[in-house]
């Protein structure tokens, strides 16, 4: 069972390599396409569409075909898109790129979540923040690599090509270990499921949560870099180190997800952590200074911590069977949901910052950080009334 956790924990970590590796290179794309951020926001809805059009199709491939599988095609096809954003020339060029990288990405996101679901269940331990720990650490790790091609002027195509290289080569290395989770049976069809679905208020709700913290982290992911260089003054490299900052404190808050959520609840955890993000990143908005900006994308990462794998492990416990298997179909919907922030997020943030200045967009982004309070109430809320209306007794037949 060791071998299976970290396998998965590995997994994750090759996502967020793929994601910390290309979004703090932003500025140099930005240039190598002549870009304003009006115009970069809409190119990065390519990103989100790819990853939406996955993410709504990967639930039931990974039920037909198992998580592991479709894990390893996933991670293949990243490798084979990511240095097509070195080739890019236009937005237009930038977008179409993005919906490939996007799509992989996305796939790799829910088959990977899939799987630590099933570790989970079959540890009995809530390990759910800690793989997504790895997916920090992994952003960390290809930010930092981000970082120091670009402070040593190393070419977008021999730094996009080095990532796909190491993705594969460590992929081919744990992919075996990755657990096999029971296939769902025919009669569970997808068609039902996702009627299924759309009449659970649970559901949208923990989509909710998801939501907005996708579109915080990506304003995060897109957006700290430039707004580092831009509105601080920074140069490309010490500007990249921001979204490190954000990935080191997500990824240690997420080492001690275990403990947390054993010691508190889900819901506490939820409402202090986007409580913390939202005056981190309110504070990053309105007090200049390049410490300042770093503390506040920290207290942003810690606080968002818990909200993506609380919501995806939730979706996972909304969807198990009686026989202890099920949940896919339940994560992939959730998944969707989350990454219409990315959708929604890019043009939004750019557009508030082509409307004023990127100061503001960052703040507005703290704002929609704190929408995930009422928002967490809600589904706790929702959950109770499904168990209450799971544990009630059958009323008694009318004999008369």
């Amino acid at each position: 069972m060791r071998a299976e956790r970290w396998s998965v924990f590995v997994i994750f970590a090759l996502n967020g390599i793929v994601v910390g590796s290309w979004a703090p290179r932003m500025p140099a794309l930005a240039g190598q396409i002549g870009a304003n951020e009006g115009q970069l926001g809409l190119a990065l809805l390519g990103g989100s569409i790819g990853m939406i059009a996955a993410a709504s199709l990967t639930g039931r491939w990974c039920a037909r075909s198992g998580a592991r599988l479709v894990m390893f095609a996933a991670a293949l096809a990243t490798v084979a898109v990511l240095p097509l954003l070195a080739l890019v020339t236009s937005p237009l060029q930038l977008g179409g790129a993005l919906v490939l990288v996007g799509a992989s990405v996305g796939m790799l996101d829910v088959a990977m979540n899939i799987g630590a679901v099933t570790v989970v269940r079959r540890t009995e331990r809530p390990l759910m923040p800690v793989f997504h720990a790895g997916f920090s650490f992994g952003a960390l790790a290809g930010s930092m690599g981000a970082a120091f091609a670009a402070g040593h002027d190393i070419g977008l195509v021999a730094h996009f090509l080095a990532v796909s290289a190491l993705v594969l080569v460590v992929n081919l290395a744990v992919i075996r270990f990755v657990p096999r989770e029971e296939r769902v049976a025919a009669a569970d069809g997808q068609r039902p499921a996702d009627r299924r679905m759309l009449r659970r208020p649970v559901l949208w709700l923990l989509g909710g949560i998801a939501l907005c913290s996708a579109i915080v982290e990506g304003a995060s992911g897109d957006w700290s870099a430039l707004f580092a260089v831009r509105e601080r003054g920074m140069d490309e490299a010490s500007a990249a180190i921001t979204f490190s900052v954000f990935c080191v404190a997500m990824g240690v808050v997420r080492l001690l997800g275990e403990q947390a959520e054993r010691r508190w609840s889900a819901e506490r955890l939820l409402i202090v952590g986007s409580l913390s993000a939202a005056f981190g990143l309110l504070l990053t908005a309105t007090v200049p200074g390049a410490a300042v900006a770093y503390l506040g994308f920290a207290l942003a990462g810690g606080g968002l911590a818990f909200a993506f794998p609380i919501a995806l492990n939730l979706a996972g416990a909304v969807g198990r069977r009686g026989d202890g298997t099920g949940g896919e179909h339940e994560i992939g919907f959730v998944t969707t949901i989350a990454y219409s922030g990315f959708l929604i997020g890019p043009p939004m943030i750019g557009g508030v910052a082509h409307l004023t200045n990127l100061e503001v967009a960052i703040g507005f982004a703290g704002v929609i950080a704190a929408l995930i309070v009422p928002v967490a109430l809600g589904a706790a809320a929702a959950r109770r009334r499904e168990d209450t209306r799971a544990t009630a007794p059958e009323p008694a037949l009318n004999t008369r």
